[in-house]
Parts: C-alpha cells; structure tokens; sequence
C-alpha cells in the first residue's frame, strides 16, 4: 500500500464516511482509519438503540454519494409530521411537511445502517483506502503536509488530515485542539419499544421539568422513546425489570403513545455540550463531533455534522480541480467561516430550550406556551424554522442540494 495520500480522515462514521465517499468522486487519493467495523446487517434484526432523524438536506447528501437507496433498502421509517408541547403549560407547535409541499420532515435511520451503507461506496471506490481496525498514535506537520503513526506501526503522510473521529477526537487531542466540555447535568434513557399502535407518521416531543420525552417512529409498530432525566432518575429507571419499566413509562408518557406491548431494549448516556476552540490548524480540520457536541433534543447532531462534510467538500474539491494546495491553514479557515457561526447558534439555540423548560416560575412557563402557540399559529414562522430544520433554507452546500461542487 501507498502510504501518501491526499487527504486521510480517521473516523469511518456517518460523518467521515460521507465526506469520504464525496471526496472520493474525485482523482484524490484517500484513506479512512476507523477503529472497528460495523456489524453486518440482518433484516431480522431487533433496531439498535443508536438512531438518526435525517433530514432532507442530509438525504440528499446521501443520495449524492450513492448510499441512499442502500439505506432504504435496509430500514428506514419517514415521518411527515413533528408535534412539539409543553407540558406544564399546554402550547404547543405542529410541524407537517405538506405546510412546505414536501412529502415528509424525514426518516428515522438506525446509525449503523447509515454507516453500513455509506462504507459499501466507500469500499467500492479504488482511491480510498479502508484501514480497520487502525487508530492514531501521533501526528507530526511537515514541510509538505502531515504525517501520522498509527497503532500497527504504519506511517502515513498527506496534504490534509481530517478528524472525523468523534467526541473523544484523538485527532483533536494530538493537534493540541482545546476544546470547551461541559455536563448538561442530565442523562438520556433510549428504549425500544412495540407498540400497540401501528407505524406511525409523526415524531413528538414534550417538554416537563424533568427533561424531555419523545417518541420516534420505527418501521412497524415500534418505536425509539427518549427520555430525558437526572443521572441518579436514569439509573433507577434502567435497573428496573421489563414489567416495571413498563408500568413507568405507561404512567409518565403522554395517552398519545397509545399502549406498550413489550419493551425490547434500552440503554443511557451522558449529555455534553461541547465546542473546540477552532475547528482548524494547518493541514488538520475537525468536523462533526470532533469539533461540536449538542443536546440531541431537537435531532439535529448528525445533520449539523454532515453539513460540515458537506462546507469542506465545497473547499477541497474545487481547489483540487485547479491543481491548487487545499491544506493551508488560509484555505482551512474558509471552512472554519462556513461552519462556526452556525454551529455556535444551533449550540445556543438547544441551551435556550434546555433551560427554558426546566422547573420555571408561571410567567415564564406562560410565556414559553404562548411562543409554541405563536410559532403554530404563524404559518411563516413556523414553516421558515421547519425549512430550517430540515435542511432546505440558507447558504447550502453542493451535497445539501444533491450534488458535487465540480
């Protein structure tokens, strides 16, 4: 194997695989380090508890790199419509796609279907070279790109490096990347359920005092709750047996889940807001997780990560066609301009919503329903945070509109 490459990207996920399956479009030669492989895919398979609402934008991104149909193909589950309310105070805001002629907000995605789909471009593609299981041991610049020792002893070299590897970014790390980490003081409990419900085309959020609940349509009658909550509630909660659990999801739910026949799964994390202090250094650029982390409850994370694979191939392949360097620290923080702003205010606008809705004196539990009775009632409003949302509104990249820059 070449051991210099155009561009290396360590970290195979959704976001790094993306970028790689665009990037390898072009004459760039390319390898992904990733530190394991997805289990392979079964039909018969129970849904894993780690899923994506994709929006629009990020399917069509999909659809451009040739992994979208791969993805249909496996399991996906649309939604045309998203009801988010309050419930202290009863406001509440419906979102539906037809409000924007469009035939749905999205798809529910297991992660590692996306992942298993984008990796099959990836791996078909003769430029790119899939090292797994590889990881980074140190990165060092040189008079003419970087260079990297990985954990099997392997040098590596390239005009740029990409750290698409994650909240615990080593890339970030051994660039000396600081990065700005604080706790929400609040853990997510995922289950899989079956519902007594069928399938369902809506996707709901409420809000109460202790956290979100939502629910996320699964093909068939299951569904992905999400249930916000205290460390010490969400360990409590995952101890009980099926039955229990069971019981306490019935009583706290709204009547609107309908009835739960079994719980198939569950599982909790931590939530971290997180900002690194710049998204580039010369010949090394973070994208998704590595350089952001959000509260999940609005389901834009991956689709904020995926934007910034797509700004970066807006960058990169252009430069490449004209022969020109793509990895200076004056082209990188074209992408750095791109992507921060936005990111910053999608950071911002999640911390407004997280501490809106905690325990609030009754003005302000009054004056958050009136904002979602507002935002229902004023079609403009809503539909311009709906576009938004899912990807259609602003300064799009190439692949947000379905295709490659060149």
């Amino acid at each position: 194997m070449n051991n210099k490459f155009d561009v290396i990207v360590v970290g195979g996920g959704m976001v790094g695989a993306t970028l790689a399956a665009a990037l390898g479009r072009s004459k760039l030669s390319i390898a992904v380090i990733e530190a394991s492989e997805p289990l392979p895919f079964q039909p018969d398979q129970p849904y894993d508890l780690r899923v994506s609402a994709v929006s629009i934008g990020s399917q069509r991104m999909f659809e451009a790199v040739g992994a979208w149909q791969a993805m249909l193909d496996k399991r996906a589950c649309p939604y045309r419509r998203m009801l988010v309310w309050d419930g202290e105070g009863g406001g509440e805001t419906l979102f539906d796609s037809g409000d924007i002629y469009q035939p749905v907000l999205g798809n529910i995605i297991e992660n590692r279907i996306i992942q298993l789909s984008l990796l099959e471009v990836v791996k078909g593609m003769d430029n790119i070279h899939w090292l797994c299981p590889e990881s980074v041991e140190s990165i060092a610049e040189t008079s003419s790109g970087i260079s990297l020792e990985l954990a099997s002893g392997k040098t590596l070299s390239a005009k740029l490096l990409v750290g698409a590897d994650g909240a615990n970014s080593a890339v970030r790390r051994l660039s000396d990347i600081a990065v700005d980490k604080q706790p929400y003081h609040q853990h997510a409990l995922v289950a899989t359920i079956e519902t007594e419900l069928p399938q369902q085309d809506i996707t709901w959020q409420r809000f109460v005092p202790s956290g979100p609940q939502a629910f996320l349509p699964l093909k068939g009658n299951r569904a992905s709750m999400v249930w916000y909550n205290s460390e010490d509630e969400v360990k409590r909660l995952k101890a009980l047996d099926n039955e229990t659990f069971r019981q306490e999801m019935l009583a706290t739910f709204p009547e609107r889940l309908g009835g739960i026949n079994s719980i198939i799964e569950r599982g909790s994390f931590p939530l971290i807001k997180s900002h690194a202090e710049t998204y580039v250094k010369n010949r090394v650029v973070l994208i998704g997780d590595a350089s952001h982390t959000i509260h999940p409850l609005a389901g834009q994370g991956v689709n904020l990560g995926l934007m910034d694979a797509a700004a970066l191939v807006d960058i990169v392949l252009p430069l490449q066609a004209a022969g020109k360097d793509f990895g200076t620290l004056k082209v990188l923080r074209k992408y750095q301009r791109a992507r921060r702003g936005y990111n910053t205010l999608m950071i911002s606008a999640m911390d407004v919503f997280h501490h809106a809705f905690k325990e609030r004196p009754l003005p302000v539990r009054l004056l958050r329903s009136a904002a979602l009775d507002f935002a229902d009632k004023v079609g403009p409003v809503r539909n311009l945070a709906m576009k938004y949302a899912m990807g259609l509104a602003g300064d799009l990249p190439s692949l947000a509109r379905g295709k490659l820059p060149v």
